[in-house]
């Protein structure tokens, strides 16, 4: 709970709207700057709005330079452990440092200065975390893409963000294969326009790369001669980096981050919403090649002098489903930030939390979900299993860190599961329906919901625009609802002003008149004993325009009788929503269809029940199991 001196929630959220330039530059002065900014918003190109304009500061200093310089050089700054490899190694603050300087020094001998871009491709391990902190030490722009994208997504990215450096391994890790990447970057880089000047790879034991003579050059050669480089002055305004997230055109969409905005926001947030402290150990189970990778992994808690643990490996398989108790066991995390995927995966693998009990995990105060929405049983689950606080809070790629969430650093609010809590102060929610009118709070769960929605500007940290694409940003994010910044998110605010996410806007079914969220519906199904997880998606129908369906994955050792589980599931959807849900529709399967940062692909989902084509996401973690649910669909006639 907040001390009696430290102000409320309410009171800081309303602070944050009311006086934004004094409650953000309270925040900033944590941070060492280097000029300070001639004001903190500068609103005068909105939609356009700019952060801390004049000021400069280097996010690489804030993160690793002025902790050494503070005498904390010896304290733990990064742990490396690969499940993959059984293999753990730390860096303090000081070695950290030394090795990002080199790496940085190494860049700036292959032409790379400040606003050049450097494309990273790479899978988890510490390379990669140096080489994005030594972009920011040379203020270089990195785009980090996921390991393993296709060639194709790929050579997009290249062609739009014109990287002078490409900084690649040479495979990623995944149970039972490996994925060489050096192919996949070969592909992509034959049919760019864009071409790199240099590629460094990084070879990995598990399977070297072949080079190209003038072109590609190994990690081990682009250190060796290099010299440690200081930090250079960037402006607050300049960006840090950009990262691609899928349009609806089908061209991705490069999302920018500004350097002043994004360490006042990151460095806030840990302490605020995560409720951190300097010292503490933090965990996010992600990957860097995702916005929480970027956010909690690699700035947020280095920015405040954390200690951050880079993991390779899976919540199961890796080897069990004790993986994540045994790494927080073994270095004291204090915080955990993961998807609900991953605890769904853990909870089916062992559904009496048994697990658990094999491990020391008293270091762990807080666990943080995350990525999709957090349904009431995994919540009730986790927090039974765990016995702490389980704390559901919502964000994007486009925002950079929370909009909603119950802030562990400011006040403790009571927990609604379901509901990521309320808005984090700097973030104006409102809920609006297709007119962009405001809709009246609401606690009936029966309520159709509208647009969630946030009132411009937005804080520190989101993003500005989009990379090279001005137009883009105002297309896709301020023009349907002007004046607010739409998150393609629908659902409702009850007269607590606790937020409720129900569904993407494209994910509410209209059956008969009668729209229907996802989540609701997936919320009565998970509640079901054998389920482990759930999709409900919006099928075409002849009559009521559209039909809920329902594919389900049962929890390890569920024996069940395909025909009584599925009379089970529509007779508790009847009992809860009444007939008006036409809810008639299951189909087992043996897992959902997933990109690799969990999101379920409920879009292909449906291409595939109503017979439509489709193409497989490049983000896509099995394209297998696509095939395998279409044939289960068809044999039981619930496909078109």
């Amino acid at each position: 709970m907040s001390s009696p001196e430290a102000p409320s929630y309410r009171e800081a959220h309303a602070r944050s709207l009311s006086d934004p330039e004094s409650f953000w530059s309270e925040a900033a002065a944590g941070l060492a700057w280097t000029r300070r900014w001639s004001r903190v918003l500068d609103d005068s190109q909105a939609p356009f709005y700019r952060w801390f304009p004049g000021a400069t500061l280097n996010t690489c200093y804030n993160a690793l330079d002025r902790h050494v310089e503070a005498g904390r050089g010896e304290q733990t700054a990064l742990i490396y452990d690969s499940a993959m490899l059984d293999r753990v190694r730390s860096y303090s603050y000081l070695e950290l440092q030394r090795e990002v300087a080199v790496t940085a020094g190494a860049l700036r001998a292959l032409g790379v200065e400040s606003g050049d871009r450097v494309l990273i491709y790479m899978p988890m391990v510490p390379e990669a975390l140096m080489t994005m902190l030594a972009c920011a030490r040379l203020g270089a722009i990195h785009s980090v893409v996921f390991g393993g994208f296709a060639s194709k997504e790929l050579a997009t990215r290249i062609d739009d963000a014109t990287p002078k450096v490409l900084v690649l391994a040479s495979c990623g890790l995944e149970p039972g294969r490996t994925v060489e990447y050096k192919p996949l970057v070969d592909g992509a880089l034959q049919v760019c326009r864009h071409q790199p000047e240099r590629c460094v790879v990084l070879q990995r034991e598990a399977a070297e790369a072949p080079l190209q003579g003038g072109r590609d050059i190994d990690w081990r050669e682009f250190r060796a001669a290099a010299k440690p480089v200081s930090c250079v002055e960037v402006g607050a305004t300049d960006p840090v980096y950009i990262l691609y997230t899928s349009g609806t055109t089908g061209v991705p969409k490069g999302v920018v981050r500004d350097t002043g905005g994004h360490a006042v926001a990151l460095h806030w947030s840990l302490q605020k919403v995560y409720g951190m402290r300097p010292g503490d150990v933090f965990w996010a189970a992600s990957d860097i090649g995702w916005v929480v990778g970027h956010s909690y992994i690699v700035y947020a808690p280095l920015l405040l002098g954390c200690t951050t643990v880079l993991y390779e490996g899976k919540p199961v398989g890796t080897p069990d489903s004790g993986a994540f108790w045994r790494v927080v066991c073994e270095h004291k995390v204090n915080a955990l930030f993961t998807a609900p995927t991953a605890i769904r995966a853990i909870k089916r693998e062992d559904p009496g939390a048994e697990r658990v009990a094999d491990f020391d995990l008293s270091s762990l105060r807080t666990l943080f979900l995350a990525g999709e929405r957090a349904d009431p049983d995994t919540v009730r689950w986790a927090e039974k299993a765990l016995g702490i606080p389980v704390i559901d809070h919502w964000w994007q790629t486009e925002t950079g860190w929370p909009m909603a969430a119950n802030c562990m650093g400011i006040e403790v609010l009571p927990v609604k599961r379901g509901s990521p809590t309320v808005a984090v102060p700097g973030f104006d929610v409102r809920v609006v329906d297709d007119e962009g009118q405001e809709l009246a709070r609401t606690d009936s769960s029966e309520s159709e919901g509208g647009h969630i929605v946030v009132k411009l500007p937005l804080p520190p940290g989101s993003l500005p625009t989009l990379w090279n694409n001005d137009e883009g940003y105002k297309s896709s994010y301020l023009e349907c609802f002007p004046g607010y910044y739409q998150t393609a998110d629908a659902g409702r605010i009850d007269t607590d002003g606790y937020l409720w996410i129900m569904s993407r806007t494209d994910d509410v079914i209209n059956v008969a008149g009668h729209r229907l969220s996802t989540g609701g519906l997936e919320e009565i199904l998970s509640e079901h004993a054998d389920v482990a997880e759930c999709a409900v998606v919006g099928v075409h129908d002849a009559l009521k325009g559209q039909t809920p369906l329902g594919l389900v994955v049962l929890n390890a050792g569920a024996e069940r009788v395909e025909r009584e589980l599925v009379e089970e599931l529509v007779a508790d959807v009847r009992e809860t929503l009444g007939p008006v849900a036409a809810f008639k529709r299951v189909c087992v399967v043996r897992r959902l269809p997933k990109t690799r940062s969990g999101k379920i692909l409920r879009r292909t989902l449906r291409a595939i029940a109503d017979g439509e084509e489709y193409v497989t996401p490049a983000t896509i973690d099995d394209p297998l199991i696509l095939e395998e649910i279409g044939e289960a669909l068809r044999a039981r006639g619930q496909a078109t």
